[in-house]
């Protein structure tokens, strides 16, 4: 049975976004690849120890769209993610990659220069 992955990034972002970390857990592979312009992790425990520290700095995620493919098991999300004021409105696009309805790997993308890097 194909997953619909557009629903299960959507859904996911969702889970980020209402900061509910055992929710987000679910829809990772125990092996999750995460790689963003400020972190990289291997694996599921320290990838939602990353989330988790997040989840706590953002103040709300809204997203603006959802793309993907079931064939090839992968998806898009883009969103905007409201920090406190000394960061402010971030806009990113998350490139996710699917296996048997689990997030395998996460690529971020954002502009780091609001915390500090270049």
């Amino acid at each position: 049975m194909c997953k619909n992955i557009v629903a299960l990034a959507e859904s996911y972002y969702k889970a980020m976004g209402e900061k509910n970390i055992s929710e987000v857990e679910k829809f990772l592979h125990p092996d999750v690849t995460f790689i963003a312009p400020l972190a990289k992790t291997q694996g599921k425990e320290p990838f939602l120890i990353e989330t988790k520290k997040f989840m706590d700095f953002m103040e709300s995620k809204t997203i603006r769209a959802v793309l993907g493919s079931n064939e090839k098991q992968q998806a898009v999300v883009i969103y905007d993610v409201n920090f406190p004021s000394s960061v402010g409105k971030l806009h990113a696009a998350s490139y996710l990659t699917f296996d048997n309805g689990l997030i395998t790997k996460i690529e971020l993308f954002y502009d780091a220069r609001p915390f500090g890097q270049k």
